[in-house]
């Protein structure tokens, strides 16, 4: 009786240890169901808006999903959301219903007025090419980086970000980062090497200028157009000019992991080590791995956390960790922190919640109190992809 007790004592510990401790591992598969019932109700929701022009759901906004148009610079997530639950599930109502909201972006490929068409178009149709072949797709990506590379000022060496304005003649943001897969997938495609010549350019122009010291990223840089140089260095959407913007950290690894991916110089893969870093080191992210908005904000009660930046992160972290014999870092398993609160019920949406998206708890831009604490496509979008890249790693 008493080898009985102790037994069943043990069993009773080993239950707790692992209901208090599970890993992300063991809620992954019920996480990837989770996902296809919200988005279910989120299609299901803003199929049938009498407003054709705005199509694409962004987020809430008093209690209403907001949707935009082709032309607002998330338009791309959602298509790539729907891309990567038909690879999750193998269920092709989602490759049907991708293919219905990718077609929907065909014009943004002759769009010189935005830097972000690699958001745009990458996420859309660079993702449909990863399901199926297709010469049409592929011309899509490489008339985009045509469009794209307007933008570039060979004599600065950088991909101008936004249009000039009071403030900045020619502002680059960290974001930019994110723009350069399309450059290096339209060379791939046409043989080109132009674009991934610009691509290639521009990031050593943004380690060289952009970081500080300890790996952390201003978010925008003034450049002289003609020579190069530096006329300041700002934020838009972080605490301060010399804080480190959460979602702009999260940018800058995704972008140097891609670039090494794409080119294999290890200076690429140097930095974004040091980027994970400055992120996984900080003295203010959280136990959860979520971090404040800005890693230099007031650390105040309520100062909201973004979930954006952390799925961005936890994305970006899976395929680092593929470049590294030795994690001795141990940068999968922050991946799979991140994930793990990700997938909790925190952050993650309550069946028959949050209008269908997933995440809750994401900030756009708080300086200009928009989009603040509110689900975002771009964090349900960057969640999918880590969900869909942990899967494949185990």
């Amino acid at each position: 009786m008493k080898n009985l007790c102790s037994y069943l004592s043990l069993i009773v510990l080993v239950a707790l240890s692992c209901s208090e401790s599970p890993s992300f591992l063991d809620v992954r598969e019920t996480v990837i169901g989770k996902t296809s019932e919200q988005y279910h109700d989120l299609y299901n929701q803003t199929r049938l808006e009498i407003d054709k022009a705005l199509r694409f759901p962004r987020t809430i906004d008093n209690g209403q999903i907001k949707l935009v148009s082709n032309y607002d610079w998330t338009s791309g997530f959602y298509p790539g959301s729907l891309w990567y639950l038909h690879r999750l599930t193998g269920d092709s109502i989602w490759k049907k219903r991708a293919l219905e909201y990718t077609k929907k972006l065909d014009t943004i490929q002759y769009w010189t007025g935005n830097h972000d068409v690699g958001f745009m178009i990458e996420c859309s149709y660079g993702n449909a090419l990863k399901v199926a072949k297709s010469k049409a797709f592929d011309s899509v990506i490489v008339q985009t980086a045509k469009s794209l590379s307007a933008r570039f000022h060979e004599k600065a060496g950088i991909i101008q970000s936004w249009n000039a304005s009071e403030k900045w003649d020619c502002p680059v943001i960290i974001d930019n980062m994110m723009n350069l897969e399309l450059l290096f997938h339209a060379t791939k495609i046409s043989g080109d090497p132009r674009y991934y010549d610009i691509a290639v350019t521009h990031a050593n122009n943004t380690i060289k200028n952009h970081y500080r010291p300890d790996f952390s990223s201003y978010h925008v840089l003034d450049y002289d157009k003609e020579t190069g140089a530096i006329k300041a260095r700002n934020t838009h959407q972080g605490f301060s000019d010399e804080s480190a913007w959460a979602r702009g950290q999260a940018w800058g690894l995704y972008g140097f992991v891609v670039c090494y991916r794409e080119t294999k110089d290890k200076r690429y893969l140097e930095q974004a080590v040091k980027i994970a870093g400055f992120i996984k080191n900080h003295p203010r992210l959280p136990k959860d791995g979520i971090p404040y908005w800005d890693y230099d904000a007031p650390n105040a009660k309520g100062t909201p956390r973004d979930a954006s930046a952390a799925a961005i992160t936890a994305s970006a972290l899976y395929e680092l960790s593929t470049f590294i014999t030795n994690d001795e870092d141990r940068y999968l398993d922050f991946a799979d922190r991140i994930m793990l609160s990700l997938s909790a019920p925190d952050y993650f949406a309550e069946k028959g919640t949050n209008k269908g998206f997933l995440l809750k708890h994401s900030v756009g831009s708080l300086p200009h109190n928009v989009e603040v604490d509110v689900p975002l496509n771009y964090a349900d979008y960057y969640f999918l992809e880590a969900l869909y890249r942990s899967e494949s790693l185990n």
